[in-house]
């Protein structure tokens, strides 16, 4: 009787303890001061020109343990292009590229993230660009995560890129002596946020 009982109750517990949800992985916001959302695409043959995106809001959450519980949201502002041009930036937003006013922001959101060893990973998700959206995977490499020396907060950082063909999207301006394929590199950091 009593080994019986005892056998239901540890049982009980363990279905308790698998019923429970698994651990939260945390979440951070980005530090805008440290964190740049980059692009390149070739400039006519003659070189590969650079481009940022400044204006963003987002955030994204990681367990360095599990990566599978990781995801991001980014939402990028087209209007906050900067070619260090102002005629560049203006032809930019304009019609034949980005048609900021018919497309004030374009988006990124995380289906799956996987660990490939080594501090690396991919995290798979859909882009949406001027009302488009495909899916694209970053390749992201894990830096570093702990306390910064000078404000103390919780900091995880990361560096990754991707590469997209702007056809896809309904961008075909200036086909093909402007490049299709453009490299998207990101570098990040965030602040731990207490739930």
């Amino acid at each position: 009787m009593y080994h019986t009982t005892a056998w239901r109750l540890a049982l009980g517990l363990l279905a308790g303890l698998l019923a429970l949800p698994a651990a939260a992985a945390d979440r951070y916001v980005f530090d805008k001061a440290h964190t740049q959302i980059l692009f390149f695409v070739d400039h006519l043959g003659f070189s590969r020109s650079q481009g940022e995106f400044l204006d963003y809001d987002g955030e994204f959450r990681f367990d360095p343990e599990d990566w599978s519980a990781g995801s991001v949201q980014l939402a990028i502002r087209t209007h906050s292009i900067d070619m260090d041009d102002h005629e560049w930036n203006e032809h930019m937003r304009g019609r034949d590229f980005f048609r900021v006013n018919e497309h004030p922001e374009m988006g990124f959101k995380s289906l799956r993230v996987e660990s490939s060893g080594d501090n690396q990973g991919r995290i798979h998700g859909e882009l949406t660009l001027l009302g488009v959206t495909r899916p694209v995977t970053l390749e992201v490499r894990f830096n570093k995560a702990g306390v910064h020396p000078f404000n103390k907060q919780y900091v995880a950082g990361f560096s990754a890129n991707t590469r997209i063909k702007r056809s896809e999207f309904g961008m075909n301006y200036g086909l093909p002596m402007v490049g299709d394929e453009v490299e998207v590199v990101l570098e990040v950091e965030g602040f731990r946020q207490s739930e």
